[in-house]
């Protein structure tokens, strides 16, 4: 899947390292609910099996290209896929800082929508966004996602809770 500069692809092998790190940054914790690290020998297991159907997972995720470096520089991923009610949360990594603010994210979004109204033909996606993330919350909007919701002091931080909003976008057309 590709769209202008950026390319979606299906895990490989030799994006371990590239999730190992990712993965383990600490900082990417509180937007992925995560408070353990994984092990290699975990990441490596999930992109032995990143083959299986989202129909098999109810998930699938995506790597994000950027084609005139020739650079990965980030995850996308579906995860709650329910088939029956036609509807699937969406998650964004740019974790190369280099390439944030770029339109790298929105071009990326961009791609997976399409794939998740015009090939999985689903009928509603959402989001979750911490309430301080406006980085989040303007590519959201941009693409279309209406707030629906505040989960008040929903995630736990070093000092006290923070709100997470939920986002959501229907497809009219299906």
């Amino acid at each position: 899947m590709q769209f202008k500069e950026i390319r979606l692809r299906a895990l490989e092998p030799e994006d371990l390292e590239l999730l190992y790190s990712w993965e383990n940054n600490e900082t990417n914790w509180a937007i992925s609910n995560t408070v353990s690290p994984f092990s290699k020998y975990t990441l490596k297991r999930y992109v032995e099996n990143s083959h299986k159907s989202i129909y098999e997972t109810g998930q699938i995720r995506l790597m994000i290209d950027h084609i005139p470096d020739n650079k990965t520089i980030g995850t996308i991923d579906v995860f709650d896929f329910d088939p029956f009610h036609k509807r699937a949360g969406l998650g964004i990594l740019i974790a190369d800082e280099n390439y944030r603010r770029k339109g790298n994210a929105t071009m990326a979004l961009t791609c997976l929508i399409d794939y998740c109204f015009k090939t999985l033909q689903l009928h509603q996606l959402y989001c979750n966004i911490l309430d301080n993330n406006c980085g989040s919350i303007d590519l959201f909007k941009k693409q279309g996602f209406v707030e629906c919701g505040i989960k008040k002091e929903w995630i736990k931080i070093s000092d006290g809770f923070q709100n997470e909003l939920m986002f959501q976008l229907l497809n009219h057309n299906n």
